[in-house]
């Protein structure tokens, strides 16, 4: 009786133990993925502090100085360490690609960049596919490439990357490649708005003192989460919300981006307000 007992057992202590080798080998492999995306992104954070500090001495310089040399091939060395910790990384991809775009670092390509900016872009990463798609944007006889400039566009935007956003309100404003749709480009204005975009707030802006009426989509969308008895109130708020106490606030986010443009947008909203109050007081005096 033992012995036939004894073989059960034994099956079924090693049926047990492979379970928990499998979970543990698995567990294993997440671990080492996690601890290969943290090293790839600590490195990817050095490279993009050298780039940033680049980008604040610049305009102050020529873009081929040598004491921007080490800060650059600092930056390259960082991002490739990146990839090579963890070659999925598609932030460490972008960012090396735009250093052999944009800033003469030593060994900088043209084709790698372009490749490497490519694949960033197939592989889902925002910021590539949005500078993708500008890159596409551009004039040229032999190259048709508007479709896939609107294509990669597209693609930022459902990840609502603002200055995706914000090109794809201006096609849609302007009835380029796609049917001129004015729901479609306050939309995009506003989403982009709220995310601090500067051009969209003050597009956004523009558009509301044109008298350019806010889409119901909009107003249903503000109105998400708010409880029902709450809900219609919001609704008629949005609804009767001034253009131009909206635009005022467009203005505001523009100006708070850094944006001079906003400032001299709201200075004029303030002077029509003043113009308007003046108007006010003197039909009630003449009344």
């Amino acid at each position: 009786m033992l012995r036939r007992l004894i073989p059960r057992r034994s099956a079924v202590v090693a049926a047990v133990e492979s379970k928990i080798a499998r979970h543990l080998y698995g567990f294993d492999q997440r671990r080492g993925i996690h601890n290969r995306n943290k090293k790839a992104m600590e490195y990817v954070a050095k490279g993009w502090s050298a780039i940033k500090e680049v980008d604040r001495v610049i305009d102050y310089c020529e873009l081929n100085d040598r004491r921007l040399i080490p800060l650059l091939r600092g930056a390259k060395e960082n991002f490739e360490l990146a990839l090579e910790a963890d070659n999925l990384n598609t932030h460490a991809r972008f960012w090396l690609s735009k250093l052999h775009l944009k800033y003469h670092v030593p060994g900088a390509c043209k084709a790698v960049g372009a490749a490497l900016l490519v694949e960033a872009a197939d592989m889902g990463n925002a910021d590539a596919q949005y500078e993708l798609g500008c890159r596409l944007r551009v004039e040229n006889d032999h190259v048709q490439s508007d479709q896939q400039a609107f294509h990669y566009i597209e693609n930022a935007v459902d990840q609502l990357h603002p200055g995706a956003l914000y090109l794809l309100g201006i096609v849609y404003l302007t009835g380029d490649c796609v049917k001129q749709d004015m729901d479609s480009a306050i939309w995009c204005f506003h989403r982009a708005s709220e995310k601090g975009h500067a051009g969209a707030a003050i597009a956004y802006g523009s558009l509301l003192l044109r008298g350019v009426q806010v889409p119901e989509s909009l107003t249903k969308l503000n109105a998400v989460g708010v409880s029902p008895p709450k809900r219609s109130r919001k609704k008629s708020e949005n609804m009767e919300m001034d253009p131009l106490e909206m635009a005022k606030e467009q203005f505001q986010v523009a100006a708070r981006a850094g944006c001079d443009l906003g400032l001299k947008w709201l200075q004029r909203v303030e002077q029509e307000e003043k113009l308007v109050m003046s108007e006010e007081d003197n039909e009630c005096a003449s009344a």
